[in-house]
């Protein structure tokens, strides 16, 4: 009966200090497609992902009703980033759903223009809204409806410190005439939710704070590098202490230790040493005297980075050479940066030869009859000087030549020869520790790529083609593992079998590194079609700065190169989320998803089929 009235009461109380129209609500998935198509044809990168915008935290005044019933403490607001554009779930400002629907497609007109980042919040949404209706005219009248109606359901609260009402009167002046400057004064409170404008990114503070300035950063670091070039060989004192075991606690001190710099310091030895990382570590640890470890590894999931160990040398795959550099992508400075990566071609340790296992025999039998029919394709070719028949065209012209002039006699018969592919055919896999999850009780992803790769390696000896096989993983850029299970010069044999079989997966997916040396392997074959098959289970991934958006323009890339050298790249993936990349990085057309990953192994020759029959 307690839970049934206080039901009642949470919906009544809520109810009463919403400011929504419930009636006139507009769903995020009710209009997403039409703003998607907004957003990219007005020049939107083509990359980015819309999703709707969880709530966040927004420190704004509350009326007394919202405080009892703990309303308006989250707002789901529009914002992006170099990877995503996030709108409201839901918006149901206005009292018209047409009026709500024009909003969310204002919003990604606004996107479609700015980059994200902000120097300030509401000068830079004033600024953004004048070149926007400068640059479309045509939007002034929908701008226009939408600002009345935004105007009309804001009030200004007497009652409120003077500055909240200056802030709120400055934000109006700047939606009603966003071509006249307005000066914002300084607020301890957040103002009213501005639905008609952009936000700064979740992940920072949304309050009206000047945007951090890089160019700032890089000269402290220059200054921070000279300073700790003149510290450079100091000692310092250590000690090892046991965990505190609580995580907050009473500081007791004495006064006069306020003027000593002696800290406890929690460094977790398993998180990432990155570039950025090690200056920063560097400065701490000369400022002070005594460096206390501990060994409790907990810290913020945000901050948590896990770093593989290598194996020994004498457990490792076996290195072929000093390794290769390559370039690599940067997409915030938009330029190829040279010998950048470090690849270390590599054979697996140890692999015994093999016959290919009894569980594929029958479906490779299978597979490789198939593959008979693209060999038995037969042509005929011409002006040859014996064949199975005259070639009456060649005939025709010698004699017509012959009766004008002494002619040379040319191949007069044509001949009936089978079909001659002139492909070659890299394929690259990716081995990454992802490949280790399991499908089921008895199998996991390597497993299916290990029969994927042996049935792939049955079927091209049948027809005859020329291929080469190659597995990739990676820890940061100067590690990235290519292992060569067949080249090609080498015939299809018990070794290159047994090299697949012995295929262990680990470590990170550099996809772009990859994919450029195989591109070098493949071009410099002399066929006249070339094509490079990818095999991966996941987005391109390393722990240097190389997730999310940095990784798919890299491959994104890599890919635009191998086709402007005239090589064919296409995508075989087993990842359900691949439809929110692949398309940029291979293109459409150039990739597909098996959905159940078992069936991974015959239909990647059936694929290979499809592509090179033709």
């Amino acid at each position: 009966m307690e839970e049934w009235v206080g039901g009642l009461w949470h919906k009544y109380i809520t109810g009463k200090s919403s400011t929504e129209y419930q009636s006139a609500k507009v769903l995020f998935t009710d209009v997403s497609k039409s703003v998607a198509m907004v957003f990219r044809s007005l020049g939107g990168d083509t990359f980015k992902r819309i999703e709707s915008a969880s709530p966040r935290d927004y420190l704004v005044r509350r009326s007394f009703l919202q405080k009892i019933s703990g309303g308006n403490q989250q707002i789901s607001l529009a914002w992006q980033d170099d990877e995503s554009l996030r709108l409201p779930e839901s918006l149901a400002v206005f009292s018209s759903k047409e009026l709500n629907r024009d909003l969310y497609l204002w919003l990604a007109v606004l996107a479609a223009h700015h980059s994200g980042r902000f120097t300030h919040w509401a000068k830079d949404n004033q600024q953004l809204v004048r070149e926007v209706l400068f640059r479309y005219p045509a939007l002034k009248s929908r701008y226009d409806r939408l600002t009345k109606a935004f105007i009309d359901e804001r009030v200004i609260d007497k009652k409120r410190p003077t500055d909240e009402q200056l802030m709120e009167q400055a934000i109006r002046n700047a939606i009603l005439t966003p071509e006249i400057a307005v000066e914002f004064p300084s607020v301890n409170y957040a103002p009213q939710a501005v639905y008609l404008w952009l936000y700064p990114s979740a992940h920072v503070d949304p309050q009206l704070l000047p945007e951090y300035d890089e160019s700032i950063e890089a000269d402290n670091e220059q200054e921070n590098k000279q300073s700790a070039q003149k510290n450079k060989g100091s000692r310092k004192k250590a000690e090892r202490v046991d965990s505190p075991e609580s995580r907050e606690g009473m500081m007791i001190f004495r006064l006069e230790s306020l003027f000593s710099w002696s800290e406890f310091s929690k460094l977790d030895r398993g998180s990432d040493d990155s570039d950025e990382d090690e200056e920063d570590n560097q400065r701490t640890a000369e400022d002070l005297d005594k460096i206390t470890l501990s060994q409790q590894q907990d810290q913020k999931s945000a901050n948590i980075k896990i770093d593989l160990d290598l194996p020994s040398a004498s457990e490792d795959d076996l290195p072929m050479g000093e390794g290769i550099k390559l370039p690599e992508w940067n997409y915030k400075k938009q330029q190829l940066e040279t010998d950048r990566c470090l690849l270390q071609p590599m054979l697996p340790r140890g692999p015994v030869p093999q016959k290919l296992p009894a569980r594929l025999q029958k479906t490779a039998k299978s597979i490789q009859a198939q593959f008979e029919q693209m060999q038995s394709l037969r042509f005929w070719l011409t002006a040859q000087q014996q064949g199975e028949e005259i070639d009456l065209n060649s005939w025709l012209d010698f004699t017509v030549e012959s009766r004008v002039a002494p002619a040379q006699e040319k191949g007069l018969y044509k001949s009936f020869r089978g079909n001659n592919r002139d492909l070659s055919c890299l394929l690259l896999a990716d081995l990454s520790m992802s490949t280790q999850a399991h499908i089921d009780n008895d199998s996991q992803v390597i497993d299916v790529v290990k029969d994927s790769l042996l049935l792939f390696g049955e079927a091209l000896q049948s027809i005859g083609d020329n291929f080469a096989m190659y597995g990739f993983s990676s820890v940061k850029r100067s590690h990235i593992r290519m292992s060569m299970l067949k080249n090609f010069s080498e015939h299809y044999s018990d070794d290159v079998r047994g090299r697949i079989q012995a295929v262990k997966p680990g470590f990170y997916t550099r996809m772009g590194a990859a994919i450029r040396q195989a591109t070098r392997v493949l071009d410099a074959q002399k066929s006249t079609q070339k094509v490079l098959l990818i095999l991966t289970d996941g987005k391109p991934n390393d722990i240097d700065h190389y997730e999310g958006r940095f990784g798919i323009e890299d491959s994104h890339q890599a890919i635009n190169e191998a086709k402007r050298l005239g090589l064919k790249p296409f995508c075989i993936t087993i990842d359900q989320d691949a439809e929110e990349y692949l398309p940029y990085i291979f293109g459409h057309g150039f990739y597909t998803l098996i959905k159940k990953p078992g069936q991974l192994p015959v239909k990647l020759a059936q694929l290979y089929h499809q592509l090179t029959n033709v």
